[in-house]
């Protein structure tokens, strides 16, 4: 009893800062999902109505709610793949016996993950300006004609992709490569013993050693490519043709655009049951993987 007590004294202070800051939040924000809080509520408090799930229903029969998840789910099976894998070839390239410079090359592909989202955004947004842009000066000394990458709808999603993979797969690359480092090696000396090739030792020791960090690595990557809001807003507002609004970008017009903050609560947790589900089923299949 006394070291239960004990070790809620210590824990205390950390359990009432997360009640405070997050689960009262989170209680008020799922209340107000339930309601029909907009702008006149905001001015009056009595034009507050208690809707049940009305505002669930009628975003399920929103078209523009079904385009914004389909945008975050292209965005999250395309990206999370593209992300998850140049981390893995990093890792396993800064790890071999012969590379050099680790320090420096760790350092260099972790920096863009400490550099302000918002300013790096606007740099790619001038970097594929498609009268100005370094990357169309650079295709058109090869013959390829100019691009409108942020413009058109075909290649604004791509970019948008391009920019995220780049900007977070140092954070991934850091985990990876401790999961790398934490691999015996008398597994792969003898592996070379009998005559695996390089392939067959990825493919046999480092993929099924990697199991449990690549699930957690996975579900924070996807955590994360869900909640894309900032790269949209800053590099096309959810354009050309809504083929950049995502689900969280939605939710950003719908709360503060339009004021309809009851709506907005509920894309909130809407989004936040997809995120549950689709990382249940990953850690679901992990288990059975034997990841966990």
């Amino acid at each position: 009893m006394r070291r239960s007590l004990l070790g809620w004294v210590f824990a205390g202070p950390a359990v009432i800062v997360i009640g405070v800051f997050f689960g009262i939040p989170v209680v008020l924000a799922l209340l107000l999902s339930l309601t029909d809080f907009d702008l006149y509520a905001l001015a009056d408090i009595g034009n507050l109505r208690f809707v049940a799930l009305r505002n669930y229903w009628e975003l399920l029969r929103t078209p523009i709610f079904w385009k914004a998840l389909g945008n975050t789910t292209y965005f999250v099976v395309v990206g999370v793949p593209l992300s998850i894998g140049l981390s893995l070839a990093a890792a396993v390239l800064l790890n071999a016996p012969v590379a050099r410079l680790r320090g420096f090359f760790r350092t260099a592909l972790f920096a863009p993950v400490v550099t302000t989202l918002v300013v790096v955004a606007v740099i790619w947004r001038y970097l594929f300006h498609t009268q100005y842009g370094l990357v169309n000066w650079a295709l058109s000394h090869i013959g390829i004609s100019p691009v409108d990458w942020l413009g058109d709808p075909r290649w604004a999603m791509p970019t948008i992709i391009m920019f995220a993979v780049w900007k977070n797969f140092g954070y991934n690359m850091v985990i990876l490569l401790a999961g790398l480092q934490g691999i015996p090696q008398d597994l792969y000396e003898a592996a070379r013993i009998d005559g695996a090739s390089k392939w067959r030792q990825f493919r046999h020791i480092t993929l099924p050693m990697l199991g449990p960090v690549l699930l957690v690595v996975g579900v924070i990557t996807i955590s994360g490519y869900f909640q894309l809001f900032a790269e949209p807003y800053v590099m096309t507002r959810g354009d050309p043709l809504q083929s950049t609004v995502s689900v969280l970008y939605f939710m950003y017009e719908e709360g503060f655009k339009w004021w309809n903050l009851g709506r907005a609560s509920a894309v909130a947790f809407l989004l936040f049951l997809i995120v549950l589900l689709v990382t249940s089923l990953l850690t679901r299949a992990g288990r059975r993987r034997g990841m966990v």
